[in-house]
Parts: C-alpha cells; sequence; structure tokens
C-alpha cells in the first residue's frame, strides 16, 4: 500500500510531527506533556514524535520550566537553524536583502545602492552575498529565496511589465540568468503583494480572507486578497490601479511608455507638493536619513517631500493643513471606492510611506469620504508593518513554502 494512502501509519505521523511542529512554532518551547495534551497525543506517543524530531534536526531541548510547582519537565523547541530562507526588495534607488531562520527572525540584512548601468543579476547577487555573509552563512544554506519588484513578471514571457521605472530588469533572458547564478529556488512576487502577505502574517489583515491593502510610495499600488489568497491576475498585473481612468485626469494610453495620468497623477506622491501649495501649505523641512525622523531607507525626494508635508499636516490637522489632509483623502477615495464597488473587501489595509505619514487624521478622513462614494463601507485600518514591509512580505513568503517541505517528514 503507498505510504501516502490516509490513515496509514506513517501518513499520521508525518501528520502528528507537523502538528507539533505548527505548535511549537506558534507558542515557542512546550513540554512534552503540553505537547501530548494540545495535540490529544498520549505521553509515549508524543515521546516518541519528540526524540524523532530531535533526531531528524526540527527540535532541541531549550530547559526545563523550573518556574513550577513539582519535578521540572524537559521543553522542546523548534530548531532555528533547520532552514534559512532569503528576501529581496528592489527599488529603482537600491537592492536590500536580509537573511531569516526558520522561526522567522531575521539575522541578517545588506543595502547595495543602484548605480547607473548596473545589472541586476549583479545587484541581486551582491545583496543577498553581504546578508548571507553578514548571518554567517553561505549562499548555499539558503532553502529558498523570494524576490520583490515592482510590478510583476509575465508567466507567458518571463519579461517584468508595469515597471518601466526600474532600470536593468528588463531583459528577456534576466529570469534565466539569476536561476544559474543562484544555488536555491528563486520565486519573484510584486512588491505590493508582499505587503500585503506581510500584514496578513503579521499584522492588521490577520485573520482577514478579503483584504485590499491601498499602497503609495514610489508608486501607487494595490494588493487584493480573496479566499485568503493573493488574487495576482492573468498576467501578475491585478492591482497595478496607478492606470486606473479616474475623473479629472487623463487616460493613459499607450501604457507601456512612461507617461501620467489615471489615478497615479490625481493621488500620487508627486502632486502632493503642487496640491499643498495651492492650499496654503508653506513646504515641510525633509529629514535626512538616518536622523531620529528620517527614514531608514532613504526614499526618492518625491517620496521624501510627501511624507514631510502629510507628517506636518497630520500634527497639526487644522486650517490649510486640513484642507490639503481632506484634499488628499478625497483623490484617495476617488479610486478607492472603484475596488471598494468591484471587491467589496472586509477591511482596507492603508500602507506605504506617503499614507502613513498622514495618521489617523487622515483614515478618518479617508473614510469618511469613502462612506460617500462607495456601495459598502468597509473598515480602514492602519499597516501594521510598519518597518519594511515588502522584505518582512517576502521572508514570510519564502517561510511558508520551507516550511512546508521541511515539517512533511513524510518525505
Amino acid at each position: 500500500m503507498p505510504a501516502s494512502t490516509p490513515g496509514t501509519p506513517s501518513l499520521l505521523r508525518a501528520m502528528n510531527d507537523r502538528a507539533a511542529l505548527e505548535l511549537l512554532l506558534t507558542h515557542g518551547p512546550l513540554s512534552r506533556t503540553r505537547i501530548g495534551h494540545l495535540t490529544g497525543l498520549s505521553k509515549p506517543t508524543a515521546s516518541q514524535l519528540l526524540a524523532r524530531l530531535e533526531a531528524a534536526g526540527l527540535v532541541l531541548a531549550t530547559g526545563t520550566d523550573g518556574g513550577r510547582p513539582g519535578p521540572s519537565a524537559q521543553l522542546y523547541s523548534l530548531n532555528p537553524r533547520a532552514a534559512y530562507v532569503g528576501g529581496l526588495d528592489v527599488t529603482p534607488g537600491r537592492v536590500l536583502a536580509a537573511v531569516s531562520d526558520l522561526t522567522g527572525t531575521v539575522i541578517a540584512s545588506h543595502e547595495v545602492p543602484y548605480t547607473e548601468g548596473a545589472q541586476a543579476v549583479d545587484q541581486v547577487t551582491e545583496a543577498l552575498g553581504g546578508a548571507v555573509k553578514a548571518a554567517g552563512l553561505h549562499r548555499s544554506d539558503l532553502h529558498r529565496v523570494v524576490i520583490a519588484t515592482p510590478g510583476a513578471f509575465d508567466p507567458q514571457t518571463g519579461r517584468l511589465r508595469y515597471a518601466s521605472h526600474l532600470p536593468g530588469w528588463h531583459s528577456p533572458t534576466l529570469l534565466d540568468d539569476l536561476a544559474a547564478a543562484l544555488p536555491m529556488p528563486v520565486e519573484y512576487e510584486n512588491d505590493v503583494n508582499l505587503a500585503a502577505v506581510a500584514e496578513q502574517r503579521l499584522g492588521a489583515a490577520r485573520g482577514h480572507e478579503d483584504f485590499v491593502l491601498l499602497w503609495n510610495e514610489e508608486g501607487l499600488g494595490a494588493a487584493l486578497v480573496l479566499g485568503g489568497r493573493l488574487h495576482r491576475g492573468w498576467t501578475g498585473g491585478a492591482g497595478e490601479v496607478g492606470f486606473l481612468p479616474v475623473p479629472g485626469r487623463p487616460l493613459v494610453r499607450q501604457v507601456t511608455r512612461a507617461n501620467s495620468g489615471g489615478y497615479q497623477e490625481l493621488a500620487g506622491v508627486e502632486g502632493l507638493p503642487r496640491l499643498a501649495a495651492e492650499l496654503g501649505v508653506e513646504a515641510a523641512p525633509v529629514p535626512a536619513a538616518g536622523t531620529p525622523h528620517g527614514p531608514e531607507t532613504p526614499h526618492t525626494p518625491e517620496v521624501a517631500a510627501a511624507v514631510a508635508l502629510l507628517g506636518q499636516a497630520a500634527a497639526a490637522p487644522e486650517g490649510a493643513h486640513l484642507r490639503f489632509l481632506q484634499a488628499y483623502a478625497t483623490a484617495l477615495a476617488t479610486g478607492l471606492a472603484s475596488l471598494v464597488a468591484v471587491l467589496d473587501p472586509e477591511i482596507v489595509v492603508l500602507s506605504g510611506a506617503a499614507i502613513s505619514a498622514g495618521g489617523e487624521p487622515l483614515r478618518a478622513l479617508l473614510e469618511a469620504e469613502l462612506a460617500e462614494l462607495a456601495p459598502s463601507r468597509p473598515r480602514l485600518v492602519p499597516g501594521e508593518v510598519r518597518e519594511r514591509p515588502v522584505l518582512h512580505g517576502a521572508l514570510e513568503s519564502a517561510l511558508a513554502a520551507t516550511r512546508d517541505e521541511v515539517f512533511d517528514t513524510s518525505r
């Protein structure tokens, strides 16, 4: 009888092993008795399970629960060194890489600034190599890597679409070149989609099956999660809302060329300084990267200026500042209303540096505007993964696939 036949001892052992590993991942160190209680296994069976997982290098004995009355019990935890993954966040200004252990702890990162004429493969290998070295590992130690980029790689052609602003990433052989340069499985995902993954696993969207993440930084985009799964579309272009036709702005024609118009022109960061000036808001000083209020990783000048303006307005939301926030909320709601009308999400997660800078004043104004424009009224919530959400989403995506492989002890 095949080992995978339902009900066979080997399959049941594998199911119990996975259940125990998931419990250790969720709860941290547990005793044999506690694992038996949570899984419904007898004490002897739980002991055999832990011995099996310890021999496989998946769990470690990590001390005792000596703070309780009675004899101390041995505690077991997931072995963080059982697997490592990498994640990369690619923008027009830099490539940021990080390495995480199996528990999700980020153990090292490395950033490579974009330089004119740099090749994508060189940027990726340098950034990832720096993170791996800082972690005290070798590239071959990584089980999987997920790379986040603007736009999406077309599944039919393998070429990057919707990201004409990303220099050096449009070669038709790029995916083959990266596969040849990296010794582990590599996956590619849209950056805003991965911000949604981070919120789904670590932040504001935990427990929600249907939600939209609205993002505004270098570009204006959205991620769509339906039935708990990312909706990417036929070519990976679902959520490219910058092209969305909106009242009062030109239609975006010949979209493969760099141009303006649509939702991006209405609500993107580029127009915020002009909007602020029209409403009598003085330009805000832009904190330098690395200062107490400056960005950890420098944004483009346009994003930095927008963040400074919105932060200044949110800190004193009255007069011209309030009018500025109201106008921006109306611009955001104009496009968001179309998404809500089509998708009817449970919540909308507000993310990206520009939207986040507006804080609670902007969120409240946007919610009021959306209530006027959309047929349903999803709850608007701020993103909770504020530091490097795209990178965390890449790591979480890599971890999910790696844990599926590592936790499957029937292999």
